[in-house]
């Protein structure tokens, strides 16, 4: 007799089945590497110490974390609540104007700490509005939400093309992208942070938006799991016939949802603007946005696994720029390879190892996954 379905812990399901999906992906990945003739163990070693063997890289996979954990916060969120936002990466982009109108106008007058604030608000208040069309749409007339923000992340690319070459770029310039920002609108690096515990770190983009991510994934988690807000979202994306059951509006819940939603994949376009490159550029988020709905997926849309995930793309991204270095067989696309196997066994295989360990749980203990023996069981 098969065993029945069970519930299972909340180390087992946020913990043990992303790390057994993990694992199969490098398994995988290996096998790629050994089919190009390179050894998979050291690439996987190559990989390890390019992301995490030094001060210098472990700053620069965390600048890298900082873009996954915004939009990985992003789709988190929207999830929560039974939408699927694939528009972070329009967001983001959309929500660069916010921050670099921020710092144009303030960058010689204000510091940073005064300035940083008002790019927060910018960013958030940027992303939020071009979330609020396509949450609209589905709210009030019945348009799918992945269909309109995958719409609306090509409406985006549009517009601040237009705005980098036509109206935004200082006379004279080639260049599609802003004037250089004065200090007052350039983050801090965070590098003596790592140079505190020993790592020396010569100079690498981490900053302050770091922290800000961090923050926003607690108060991520405080709004999901800690307020009215949060459990009618929750409610809304469980059992929508519940919500309108419970009085709940399906269109305020929808149209806060999203704007929250954009407002977190807005604040990703601190990071490279203020904390890099001090401009604004074509294409400055390069993918974050898709990027972040695998993390939110391998992070089972929860902000500590978010985090982890964030991590985990942000070593492969800075990891496998040292691997093609030092391996020349293993190309920038067999990395992207390794990504994408990443979000196979994440994502769309998910469940795959999800019965076996079901069923291994309620064997070996009921109680531990919710369920009580009856009498006579096992007699």
């Amino acid at each position: 007799m098969s065993a029945p379905y069970a519930k299972l812990p909340a180390w087992a399901d946020y913990g043990l089945i992303p790390l057994m999906n993990l694992f199969v992906a490098f398994i995988v990945a290996g096998l790629v590497v050994l089919l190009v003739g390179e050894n998979p163990l050291r690439a996987a070693v190559i990989l390890f110490e390019g992301a995490f063997g030094s001060g210098q890289n472990i700053a620069y996979t965390l600048f890298y974390a900082t873009n996954f954990i915004f939009t990985g916060l992003a789709v988190a969120v929207a999830v929560h609540c039974g939408l699927f936002n694939i528009g972070g990466e329009g967001q983001a982009y959309i929500a660069g104007l916010g921050v670099s109108l921020v710092a144009l106008t303030f960058d010689s007058i204000l510091p940073w700490w005064l300035t940083f604030p008002l790019a927060i608000l910018a960013a958030a208040l940027v992303g939020a509005l071009w979330a609020l069309i396509p949450a609209y749409l589905q709210a009030k007339r019945g348009s799918h939400i992945v269909i309109t923000t995958i719409m609306f992340n090509f409406i985006a690319a549009s517009i601040m093309v237009y705005l980098l070459v036509d109206v935004l770029k200082p006379l004279g310039e080639m260049a599609p992208q802003t004037r250089g920002f004065a200090e007052g609108g350039q983050l801090p690096k965070l590098n003596f942070l790592l140079q505190a515990i020993g790592l020396h770190v010569r100079s690498a983009p981490l900053n302050v938006s770091f922290l800000l991510a961090l923050a926003m994934a607690y108060l991520v988690w405080l709004l999901i799991w800690r307020t009215k807000l949060g459990y009618e979202m929750r409610t809304q994306g469980h059992s929508p016939k519940a919500a309108r059951y419970a009085g709940i509006s399906e269109a305020r819940i929808i149209i806060l949802n999203m704007m929250i939603s954009g407002a977190l994949a807005g604040m990703m376009a601190l990071n490279p603007i203020m904390g890099d490159q001090h401009h604004m550029a074509l294409d400055f988020v390069a993918g974050a946005g898709f990027v972040g709905i695998a993390v939110a997926l391998m992070g089972r849309s929860h902000p500590a696994g978010i985090v982890l995930a964030a991590i985990l793309f942000g070593m492969l991204y800075q990891g496998g720029a040292e691997l093609s270095f030092d391996m020349p067989n293993i190309s920038r696309d067999m990395i992207v390879i390794i990504q994408g196997l990443v979000i196979l066994f994440a994502g769309a295989l998910e469940h795959m190892f999800r019965p076996a360990v079901q069923a291994a749980f309620a064997a070996m203990s009921p109680r531990s996954v919710g369920m009580v023996a009856t009498k006579g069981e096992g007699a």
